[in-house]
């Protein structure tokens, strides 16, 4: 441990802590130094000056891999590596629009690659880096992204025999085939076991475990009796990772468990076996694989094997954290803490919140669980979210093509659209083209436009696009605090949050809150190499706690996104007219009056433009 000590005279704005910037044996470190008395001080553990940990990301279309300096949470190192197998790593049915598909073979493939790639780059930019002082991995995946494996751990996929079957690959979270076994759990949960539906926001999904292995069993029998059980992306990367894919070796999060599959400690684990026996007999045979405990990501998996240590060029035996999903540990990298929603803004969007364990919390309707220590330890972990956002836009940018084809599409409507003002298009949107998340949890709804006439203009139709997905998460906030949760911030992260300050405004005048940006540009996969810093403990040169860890390794940009409050004034009555067709379109039993939404639009319109 080294002290410096030295005095400096207090600037009268200066209150508590200072951020300043220190020289050490020529490396430049940041630090905050408590004030006392104009007496400075900078304690340093030396052995944080050399840690680093390795955070693994596995997207919807590839893999990222970030080496991260344990001190201070700076990105020394990153690679992607793009899923070679399908259309952008998702593996398609053309007669089934349903189906998303992935090779486990890319997993594997993806983690070496970006793993030697991001060391490789590390040691480029820094000559006294060595790979000797990662003192931990962590990991976080897509989900529900349930694997078929065998009693030895091995997906399917990767056996001959099972080459060509597209239905013993990875069941991708965004594969909606199991929409009607989705809806059968809920009524048979409803009947015999609505608890299991309180603490997963009263419906089940056809994103989720069950619903898809149940879909399986039915739709390709062969593949179901050939696994012996199936576990979740998360969980096999790391058993991978650690020598466990044994069945019965291996670890589950409690963050997949939880969410997508019925896991409670209070009813003692994975559901009962008699409930999944009434949906079919083998479903209730699949309930004695799974086990009756869960881990969070501030336990270890294990440790790294001799086999996958020799393969990488790291120290066999450092600590794997636990696997988790993507979003979850996004919301780490983010810093999310009480107050704090974090919204992991991609493909698809995912928002998260924490709420104090010791304190009771009411279930809240529509949400995708509440699940104790699925974010943070202590913590109830409260999961919502959209199936499709910047989907949505690259669905109009790619397959309508408004314009042609052409480089930059979205940048140029991007640019268009923030020339508008709220309202001027007339027109609006529901965010349904992949179904709806939260807060009606229906997969079987669809995107809808409304307003167009003669002269709607494409950049007029993006825009509307975009506020559709902003009025879908001012419906999941509405839902969350109207449950006595309240969001005091609201942090982005992701590509859209990173790279479109246009959708950020909008989202800021919609939400009518402050729109502030995490720091990292690779939240989830800072998050795990957070995690890793965790399970590698302070005497490895990380961190003993979560709140440590990301007192130290994360933080915001400066640019906030400040709403304007007349915007919002407009947009809240838009969001009157979107709340008619949101319950119009997807509350089963709800009547509602539609007649005056188009003109409503026209008068909006109308005013809008002087």
């Amino acid at each position: 441990m080294i002290m410096i000590f030295f005095k400096q005279k207090l600037p009268p704005t200066h209150n508590g802590y200072i951020l300043t910037q220190y020289g050490l044996s020529g490396k430049v470190f940041s630090y905050k130094i408590n004030i006392l008395e104009q007496l400075y001080f900078i304690v340093l553990r030396t052995e944080r000056l050399m840690a680093y940990t390795i955070g693994l990301d596995y997207g919807t279309n590839s893999v990222r891999c970030l080496v991260v300096n344990v001190l201070d949470g700076s990105e020394v190192g990153t690679a992607v590596y793009e899923y070679e197998s399908g259309q952008a790593g998702i593996l398609l049915d053309p007669a089934d629009h349903n189906v998303a598909r992935q090779n486990p073979d890319d997993y594997l493939k993806g983690l070496e690659v970006t793993i030697k790639e991001a060391l490789a780059q590390t040691k480029q930019a820094d000559s006294s880096f060595d790979s000797a002082n990662v003192v931990g991995i962590g990991v976080d995946t897509t989900g529900s992204t349930p694997i078929p494996v065998d009693t030895e751990g091995t997906p399917l996929a990767m056996k001959p025999e099972f080459k060509d079957n597209l239905n013993a690959y990875v069941w991708l979270w965004k594969d909606h085939t199991s929409y009607a076994e989705a809806a059968e759990i809920t009524e048979l949960a409803q009947k015999e076991y609505p608890e299991y539906l309180d603490k997963c926001g009263g419906i089940y999904s056809s994103e989720w475990f069950f619903s898809k292995i149940l879909n399986c069993l039915r739709t390709a029998p062969e593949v179901f009796d050939a696994a012996y059980t199936w576990v979740e992306h998360a969980d096999w990367v790391t058993s991978v990772l650690t020598g466990t894919e044994h069945p019965e070796a291996m670890k589950r999060c409690r963050c997949a468990a939880g969410h997508k599959a019925f896991f409670n400690t209070v009813w003692g684990g994975y559901p009962a076996k008699d409930f999944l026996v009434k949906l079919d007999p083998k479903l209730g045979a699949l309930r004695d694989t799974l086990p009756d405990n869960t881990y969070t990501v501030e336990d270890a998996a294990g440790g790294l094997s001799e086999t996958w240590a020799s393969k990488l060029g790291l120290k066999a035996g450092i600590p794997v954290a636990m696997g988790a999903f993507d979003c979850h540990l996004g919301a780490i990298g983010s810093g999310v803490g009480s107050g704090t929603m974090v919204k992991v803004m991609g493909t698809s969007t995912c928002d998260l919140m924490v709420s104090d364990a010791s304190i009771p919390l009411q279930d809240i309707p529509g949400v995708c669980g509440i699940v104790d220590g699925s974010v943070l330890p202590g913590f109830f972990g409260i999961e919502a979210g959209q199936s499709a956002v910047g989907d949505i836009f690259n669905w109009f940018v790619n397959y309508i093509q408004p314009g042609g084809h052409k480089d930059g599409l979205h940048q140029i409507l991007t640019e268009k659209a923030a020339k508008l003002q709220p309202g001027q298009s007339g027109l609006l949107a529901l965010d349904w083209n992949n179904g709806n998340r939260t807060i009606l949890v229906d997969q079987r709804l669809t995107g809808l436009l409304l307003g167009q006439t003669l002269h709607t203009k494409p950049e007029e139709i993006y825009r509307a696009l975009v506020e559709a997905t902003a009025f879908g998460a001012l419906t999941i906030i509405n839902r969350i605090e109207g449950y006595g949760v309240k969001v005091n911030e609201v942090v982005n992260c992701g590509g859209i949050a990173e790279k479109n300050p246009v959708v950020m405004q909008i989202y800021a005048d919609i939400l009518g809150r402050e729109m502030k940006v995490s720091r990292s540009a690779q939240t989830c996969a800072l998050g795990s190499a957070i995690a890793a810093a965790v399970v590698a403990g302070s005497t490895a040169g990380g961190y003993d706690d979560f709140a440590s860890a990301q007192a130290a390794m994360t933080g915001v940009k400066e640019v906030v996104y400040k709403p304007n409050h007349e915007n919002n004034a407009v947009y809240m009555n838009l969001y009157k007219l979107y709340k008619q067709l949101h319950d119009g379109f997807g509350v089963p039993g709800t009547k509602v009056k539609m007649t005056n939404v188009m003109k409503d639009l026209l008068e909006i319109k109308e005013s809008s433009r002087g």
